[in-house]
């Protein structure tokens, strides 16, 4: 039986990995008496970062969930502290489910758009741009997940199409005579992975892009603009002489990878895999039929609604998401269970991993394990802070959680301008940096930013081989790069 629970013990996941989580957790207990708390609670978040590299082999939930109950057991945080954290970033989760649910109803338009943008530009260079631009563009009015979402969404689309129609073209025999099921075989497959991948991820570090330029762009910008009561324009405007020249570095990088081809970028679209894509849009587009060019139209309409509803924060976004679903499922004829339930599936895996991060969360806020390092901070001179405090929020947040980290970190700021500690302009100055860096170096790692994260746990990840460390590579210029200009220009 022993045996039995060992090899169901998370599934298939490496013997190695299963006997790391197995070992710490029976260890965890008298590593507490030997090493103390804050030692122990380092180990909990350097093994939680392990579940999310090993994510592609074991979906971090199950190894990270019982980390998360490990956690609790211990004492290292509270279910109290856990639930102030889901109540705190409530948002976050609703828009997690609804939003994310009625992107998956716009898929047929999303596909119809970005398959055509993809086919009518030719040069590898400027599509690139073109995806991180639009998901820059897009990130400063709605929400960096949302735009994830449609990238994931449309990625997975096109993967489909030409899986779907490469796998009609004949079997791979072997040499006994049996077959295997229809592949895409080798170079042709592993360089449309390639061309998949590099796009995404210029597409996700673009949501990181537009994200630190305007306060709807992230969840914590908005707290950070509610402490200085600034409004849109003047949050804008605050940010500006860093995410200006930030963005156009970040633009400037995205060319340069793709012209040099380095870490992976650099990958074309092979002409027999566009032939196949052309084929099928042409296809869909003879035998479109009147119901489909209306349900469009439809899904045309509801987009424009998002983009005025996020824009103008007419609601919180999950509650736009729902209100679009519902408006979108009702127009076009969708009304049994199991085809909405179909578009929950991709979201509510995360956001039961979410939760489980909020755990760790929890226990970093609990034990105060950045503490030392804001003292730290606000013990430097003062000119010497902004740019201190950009650094420290840029490597805390790649650690653990952007949001939390750009919390932490104003609430001790306001702290000292309400104490009259540091007068109004070294607090703005301050609050800039604390935005941008929670917002800029965090790119360096899935951990630091939730549309990051989601993209690593989704369903393209695995069909791109787009795991932890490939991340971390590919995300690695657009770190320095943004880093340096970041800390320069503050």
């Amino acid at each position: 039986m022993l045996q039995i629970a060992y090899k169901q013990f998370l599934g298939n996941s490496p013997s190695w990995f299963k006997l790391s989580i197995l070992a710490f957790l029976v260890l965890a207990f008298p590593l507490k008496l030997l090493v103390g708390t804050t030692v122990l609670g380092w180990m909990f978040i350097a093994m939680f970062i392990l579940t999310l590299a090993m994510a592609l082999k074991c979906y971090p939930l199950q190894s990270g969930g019982l980390l998360g109950l490990g956690i609790l057991a211990l004492g290292l945080t509270t279910p109290e502290t856990l639930w102030h954290e889901i109540e705190s970033n409530l948002g976050v989760i609703l828009l997690l489910v609804f939003m994310v649910s009625f992107i998956y109803f716009m898929k047929p338009l999303l596909i119809f758009v970005f398959a055509k943008l993809i086919m009518k530009i030719k040069q590898k260079w400027l599509l690139s741009f073109m995806f991180s631009f639009m998901a820059a563009f897009l990130s400063a009015f709605l929400d960096a997940l949302t735009v994830t979402a449609v990238l994931i969404t449309v990625f997975v689309a096109l993967y489909g199409v030409y899986e779907k129609v490469h796998s009609t073209m004949g079997t791979d025999y072997n040499k006994d005579g049996s077959f295997d099921r229809p592949t895409m075989g080798g170079d042709t497959l592993e360089d449309f992975r390639k061309f998949i991948r590099s796009l995404v991820m210029h597409g996700a570090v673009g949501t990181a892009l537009g994200g630190v330029t305007t306060m709807v762009g992230e969840p914590q910008n908005l707290l950070i603009a509610a402490k200085l009561d600034w409004n849109f324009v003047e949050f804008a405007m605050a940010m500006a002489h860093v995410t200006g020249p930030a963005v156009i570095a970040g633009f400037i990088t995205c060319i340069v990878l793709e012209l040099t081809g380095i870490l992976g970028y650099g990958a074309k679209l092979d002409p027999r895999v566009r032939s196949i894509l052309q084929g099928y849009i042409d296809e869909e587009d003879a035998k479109r039929t009147q119901i489909e060019v209306y349900s469009l139209w439809v899904q045309g309409i509801c987009g424009l609604l998002l983009i005025f509803g996020l824009a103008f924060h007419v609601m919180e976004v999950g509650l736009i998401g729902l209100s679009l679903l519902v408006l979108l499922t009702a127009l076009t004829g969708t009304t049994e269970e199991h085809q909405i339930g179909k578009a929950f599936e991709e979201s509510l895996p995360f956001v039961s991993l979410l939760v489980i991060f909020f755990v760790v969360v929890g226990m970093i806020h609990d034990l105060h394990l950045f503490s030392p390092v804001i003292n730290w901070v606000l013990q430097l001179p003062i000119e010497q802070q902004p740019r201190a405090f950009f650094l420290a929020n840029g490597i805390l947040s790649a650690i653990s959680d952007n949001v939390f980290v750009a919390t932490v970190y104003i609430n001790e700021v306001k702290a000292a301008f309400d104490a009259g500690t540091i007068t109004r302009e070294h607090y703005e100055s301050l609050a800039i940096a604390i935005n941008t860096g929670t917002n800029l170096p965090s790119v360096a790692t899935p951990n630091g930013q939730a549309a990051f994260l989601f993209l690593l746990t989704s369903a393209l990840a695995p069909l791109i081989r787009l795991g932890y460390g490939r991340m971390v590579i590919m995300a690695l210029p657009y770190t320095i790069v943004l880093t340096i200009v970041g800390y320069l220009y503050q």
